[in-house]
């Protein structure tokens, strides 16, 4: 099982994004028992595409098309309360602030679904969030 972070969605779903193609390329291979989401990285998704600069923004009714057409693909992945406290005293323990917690709760959902490659284009951030996955977490 492969696992896709937001950025990559994001740059799938715009057609100018640097990003595109390469993202686009790692979509069209996706299916719901090959590849995950977490259900937090869906969420982010609604919300950078109904945030976006005016020119690129989406209404909340084509934001949530997108998303559900992200889910029809791809097999959503969340924790349950004694993982997310797990990952909460995890990324304490790193001294992990701010944002980095979302990273923290995308990886340990692909952690929990042992995902054999982690698809982002924020590369550097989820390998030090998660050294352990280093090896793991490339760019489509």
């Amino acid at each position: 099982m492969i696992f896709l972070d937001a950025s990559v969605l994001i740059a799938v779903t715009q057609v100018n994004h640097e990003r595109h193609a390469p993202s686009r390329e790692l979509w069209e291979r996706c299916a719901r028992n090959l590849a995950s989401v977490s259900a937090y990285a869906i969420a982010d998704v609604y919300n950078l595409l109904t945030a976006m600069p005016p020119h690129l923004r989406l209404g909340p009714r084509d934001a949530l098309l997108v998303a559900e057409t992200f889910l029809q693909r791809l097999t959503s992945v969340t924790l349950s309360p004694e993982e997310c406290t797990a990952t909460l005293r995890r990324a304490a323990n790193q001294g992990l602030t701010g944002a980095a917690i979302y990273d923290a709760f995308h990886l340990a959902c692909a952690r929990k679904i042992e995902a054999r490659q982690i698809y982002t284009w924020n590369v550097r951030q989820f390998q030090m969030v998660a050294p352990d996955l280093t090896e793991r977490i490339v760019t489509p």
